[in-house]
């Protein structure tokens, strides 16, 4: 059994283990497989904390192809001491880097130092690579890790050494696990698909009614709905680093993508989906119909104040946050009027609103718990979490 671990974006970890075990993996210790230390997030290579968990080839695969909340996953390689660079070296290269490399394969190798003797990152990157080429006996072509692209990455390799105590990661990644490959377009300040699809576990719904997204971009939220209800793994339409590994088993691969669940017998799917920009509301349409859900989605172009939401069902939207309140740019008023729309047409719905400014979310006067902290493209967010009331709250100054 390998030791893995799911890397997240903070405050997503809770998601990441539930994901997990709905998977038939249990983490190895939830409470204490979050990442705290934010020295020891650095090591990471990403934005977060994780989950740490344990099995073999097809859990590692498993839980790429599945996981909706992770950024990574890693392979731990080795965990060791090492307070000189000779013993760095010599202790890496006993790691078994043939499971994971092909002798002459390219190689990025990240490194983060923290509190050890050992500090130089540059100078560890120079004795992993040695230790490499003394295990596979050939030199080592060192690339850089880019995530601009979509093409095929270089095998990336992490290395943390905090008080002297160094780790050593593979991904079995490769691209951000948020790169789905159905968002080709994007509106302005696009959400990424792990923290949609946080967002929708954070919500609490289950499929079972529809789900209201008025403010849509492209089309993120309701996608990742509609995917999740359909039982399409949101790693079906990608590649992954560990398909240029050695013992890639292609067979095995192709019966994980076999086992797409289908919906239950009658049960519908039905996503409201609006935005006041058309060019918008065009983008989430085409990248719907790319990650094969565009016939369980319902696109209009309208105002908030038009929404036409019918049936009982749940909200979950990102507004505009207005980063930058000024007189022509001041949105309490589009969050007043949200709140309003809301208890006015969508009584008694379970509610989810992604907003950085906690006044904000008052301005709506809805009862919500914005205890749930995120992040949204490096800005910190809150969700905030609640049921539309029926009477209308007081509204803070």
């Amino acid at each position: 059994m390998e030791k893995l671990f799911a890397v997240t974006s903070p405050g997503l970890e809770p998601f990441t283990a539930q994901e997990l075990i709905r998977l038939g993996v249990r983490p190895v210790d939830v409470k204490g497989a979050f990442v705290k230390d934010r020295s020891q997030r650095k090591g990471l290579g990403d934005e977060g904390g994780g989950i740490s968990f344990e099995g073999d080839l097809e859990t590692i695969y498993r839980s790429n192809l599945h996981l909706r909340t992770a950024s990574r996953v890693l392979v731990r390689l080795g965990d060791f001491y090492a307070a000189a660079f000779s013993e760095l070296r010599k202790k890496a290269s006993r790691l078994v880097w043939e499971r994971y490399l092909r002798p002459g394969q390219p190689v990025a190798i990240r490194v983060t130092c923290h509190k050890s003797r050992l500090y130089h990152s540059d100078a560890v990157a120079e004795r992993i690579a040695g230790a490499i080429q003394d295990r596979l006996g050939r030199p080592v072509q060192i690339h850089k890790h880019e995530e601009k692209g979509d093409g095929q990455l270089p095998q990336l390799v992490l290395a943390r050494l905090v008080h002297d105590d160094c780790t050593i990661s593979i991904d079995s990644s490769g691209v951000l696990l948020h790169r789905r490959g159905y968002r080709l377009a994007t509106a302005k300040a696009p959400l990424r698909e792990t923290l949609a699809a946080g967002m929708i576990l954070a919500a609490g719904w289950d499929g079972s009614a529809p789900l209201l997204d008025p403010f849509c971009g492209s089309g993120t939220i309701p996608i990742e709905a509609a995917q999740m209800a359909l039982g399409i793994p949101p790693g079906s339409k990608r590649r992954f680093a560990f398909m240029e590994w050695p013992a890639f088993d292609s067979r095995l691969w192709s019966d994980l993508l076999a086992e797409n669940r289908m919906p239950p017998a009658g049960q519908s799917v039905r996503m409201i989906t609006s935005d006041r920009d058309a060019g918008a509301v065009e983008m989430a349409k085409a990248n719907a119909e790319r990650a094969g859900v565009g016939d369980c989605i319902e696109f209009s172009c309208r105002a908030v104040s038009a929404i036409e939401p019918g049936e009982r069902g749940w909200i979950v939207t990102n507004p505009p946050y207005g980063l930058r309140v000024s007189a022509d740019k001041d949105v309490r008023n589009l969050y007043a009027q949200f709140g309003k729309v809301l208890r006015a047409k969508c009584q008694g719905w379970p509610v989810a609103i992604l907003c950085s400014d906690v006044q904000l979310l008052r301005q709506t006067g809805l009862h919500l718990d914005t205890s749930l902290s995120l992040f949204n493209g490096g800005v910190a967010v809150r969700l905030g979490r609640g049921v539309v009331e029926a009477q209308r709250s007081s509204v803070p100054k």
